[in-house]
């Protein structure tokens, strides 16, 4: 199908391969073509500041290395710059009520600038965790027919405490409370990856076993852990998101 508008994505990885297979991973399970996206890596320069909303279908921000929870003096210049130019672009996203998905760096950035606060209290390991609908959620139009519990793929240090004001709580799971919200109508986080699956989170774990998120010598574990696991109804989240904003 074709649209007049491309979706945004926008990227935080800094290595390559992690980035490509992402942004594939996001192609694919969104039912997208790479003719009908934008996508900027802004892990270099930031969010061009000259970027127009109106000129797009939506935006779609994937996940990172970085911690909001970093304290601000040990942050690098390039993150500083990242969550500056997100707090412009939040700025008119949460206003406007224009759609936007974020996916666990994506889920901080927002649940951030919305005042909630992100800390390690709710971290999870790297794998695949059931979390559940709550009433609201099972009222969504991206979470609608979906069964009670979804199983998902995730894997953070931070996650937000409690859910921002005036966002409303979709899903939520045992070791982590906040795992998807939306502000307004079209504003979603989830703190989980609906683009994640079996081959993404391998290359993940590989790129990412000495940044804390495990222990090094868990990486094989994990590894073949994630390679038995599938999530569609994670995945179709994605693809409902795309096609509901279509335009």
């Amino acid at each position: 199908m074709s649209r007049s508008r491309p979706f945004l994505i926008l990227q935080l990885r800094p290595e390559d391969e992690t980035s490509d297979n992402e942004f594939a991973a996001m192609l694919k399970y969104g039912g997208l073509e790479e003719k009908e996206t934008h996508r900027i890596r802004i892990e270099k320069s930031g969010i061009p500041e000259d970027l127009v909303l109106e000129n797009y279908s939506a935006v779609i921000v994937g996940g990172s290395p970085f911690d909001i929870s970093t304290p601000g003096p040990d942050k690098s210049i390039i993150q500083k710059k990242i969550e500056q130019g997100f707090n412009r672009l939040f700025d008119e996203i949460v206003s406007n009520d224009f759609p936007f998905l974020g996916a666990c760096s994506g889920n901080a950035l927002l649940g951030s600038y919305l005042g909630a606060s992100i800390s390690t209290m709710y971290g999870e390991a790297v794998g695949c965790v059931t979390i559940s609908l709550t009433e609201e959620g099972k009222k969504d139009t991206l979470l609608a027919g979906f069964p009670d519990q979804i199983s998902v793929l995730l894997g953070h240090k931070e996650a937000c405490d409690v859910t921002p004001v005036g966002a409303t709580l979709l899903m939520t799971g045992i070791a982590c409370p906040v795992q998807m919200f939306r502000i307004g109508k079209n504003v979603y986080a989830t703190q989980f990856h609906p683009e994640g699956d079996s081959e993404g989170f391998t290359l993940r774990i590989r790129a990412y076993k000495h940044h804390g998120y495990f222990q090094p010598h868990e990486a094989d574990i994990l590894i073949d852990a994630v390679s038995q696991k599938h999530t569609p109804y994670a995945q179709n989240i994605l693809k409902r998101f795309v096609s509901r904003y279509a335009r």
